[in-house]
């Protein structure tokens, strides 16, 4: 189960939606309705749910086993609560297969039936033993986290990379040309802590420039992205840097996104509209013996991974030429710079690895005007990067236009793989503002593209280090 299926079947109502704005007769009182967020550690065991109040009762439970996501469990919750017995048994009802895969892997003996105290013990389990040894021999790692005027969710962020679970990293906040000092005033105040943690200001606009900043300042030999509106989970670096290794010749790992919370009938949309979650199995990528079954591939980047949550060797960042400073947040082109990057690593004969145990958290847009604006981003974006390909390859043209069909109707059809379920649950105006993005995005990056190769784009105070 994804995040972005069954959770949000059912929701709530249709807040600040103009009336004409919604699918007609398709929406009930419930149709996105705000979830409650817990999560569940088979090796601690499986506790009670109270009725919490004030909160959903719509629930969504994250279930792990020795840190590694298996998936997610949607309850409704009644008075007083849910026992743990009746959890464990919708767990294993629905993860069962999951779980007995993972104990099978790990060595460890398999249970008949779930239930609610620790599942096996952590003794002997293949994979704890093997994240011990990757930890012991850990390769040095840069965090590069670019912000602009968000001090109070970089505050959070910084937060959780601190705390994370590996030996030796540093974290580079890369200030993207804000209007306040918010960003220095917070590293400073964090430099008591045993990891380094270092600040930069970047006066050209744009998350390229800041992505590609942090890459030229890179220490480690690997190099993890995160956004700075993320909480990143506690073995986050570590199953991206073991995602290194998962494969020969690896370009790329990307990870899981989850939201931070689903609070507003906006988040659970977006939640269910962008799919940013890519499921909890480990997939590669590539041009070989891993070339996924798709007339859209490699160009559907969108199957890979996001940019809040991805990992490269940093030889193999910079040998690519990093991100494209036309794309991105803050540029014309709006977005796209992350699936311009993965497409590059595949390209050039890489594998790209998706890994759902490296999991961030994001916190979506919680008002239907900061919704339509990210999703006529993601349109953007999305037509920004294919325009990309077509000008730095012109050959791949035809390739590009024979599957153009198949792309129209995966991106347009109701019932795709894409659309399947969701447009019926949220505003008209989501789907519009996308396409509105669309087909301004080929327009957008060109203009972005010709600035950049004028060198007009609008500096400020750069290369200033705290």
């Amino acid at each position: 189960m994804s995040l972005s299926g069954s959770w949000t079947k059912h929701g709530v109502r249709r807040v600040r939606a103009k009336r004409g704005d919604m699918p007609s007769g398709s929406l009930d009182a419930r149709d996105l309705e705000p979830l409650r967020l817990l999560e569940v550690e088979l090796e601690q065991g499986v506790p009670a749910i109270p009725l919490a109040p004030r909160r959903p009762r719509r629930t969504a439970v994250l279930v792990r086993l020795h840190g590694r996501p298996l998936g997610v469990v949607g309850i409704d919750l009644a008075e007083p609560g849910l026992a743990a017995e009746e959890l464990a048994r919708r767990i294993w009802h629905e993860l069962g297969e999951a779980i007995c895969r993972h104990l099978g892997a790990d060595g460890l003996p398999l249970p008949r039936v779930l239930r609610p105290d620790r599942i096996a013990p952590a003794d002997g389990a293949a994979c704890l033993a093997e994240r011990r040894d990757f930890l012991a021999r850990a390769p040095f790692a840069t965090i590069v986290v670019a912000t602009r005027d968000r001090p109070k969710s970089l505050a959070a962020c910084l937060d959780s990379l601190i705390a994370l679970e590996y030996p030796r990293y540093e974290i580079v906040v890369v200030d993207n040309a804000s209007a306040t000092s918010a960003a220095a005033d917070l590293v400073h105040g964090r430099r008591g802590h045993q990891t380094p943690v270092r600040y930069v200001r970047e006066g050209r606009l744009g998350l390229s420039v800041a992505h590609n900043r942090g890459l030229q300042e890179a220490r480690g030999t690997i190099v993890a992205f995160t956004d700075d509106d993320v909480v990143v989970d506690r073995l986050w670096l570590l199953e991206l840097a073991r995602g290194l290794e998962a494969a020969q010749k690896v370009g790329c790992v990307t990870g899981l996104i989850l939201p931070l919370e689903l609070e507003t009938p906006e988040q659970v949309a977006l939640e269910r509209y962008a799919r940013l979650g890519k499921g909890f199995s480990r997939r590669a990528f590539d041009l070989g013996e891993n070339r996924f079954t798709s007339p859209l591939f490699p160009y559907a980047a969108g199957l890979f991974g996001s940019g809040a949550n991805m990992a490269f060797p940093v030889e193999v960042l910079r040998r690519l030429g990093g991100f494209d400073p036309a794309m991105g947040a803050g540029t014309r082109a709006r977005g796209g710079d992350d699936l311009a990057a993965f497409f590059e690593v595949i390209f050039n004969g890489y594998t790209l690895i998706y890994e759902p145990a490296a999991i961030v958290r994001h916190r979506h847009p919680s008002s239907l005007d900061s919704l339509e604006r990210q999703l006529f981003d993601y349109g953007a974006g999305l037509t920004a990067y294919l325009t990309k390909i077509v000008l730095d390859r012109p050959d791949l043209l035809l390739d590009i236009v024979r599957r153009l069909p198949h792309a129209v109707a995966h991106a347009l059809w109701p019932h795709s793989d894409r659309n399947a379920g969701w447009q019926k649950l949220v505003p008209h105006t989501l789907v519009r503002a996308e396409r509105r993005g669309m087909l301004y995005g080929p327009f957008a990056y060109i203009a972005s593209r010709r600035k950049w190769a004028a060198g007009t784009v609008r500096s400020g105070q750069v290369g200033t280090n705290l």
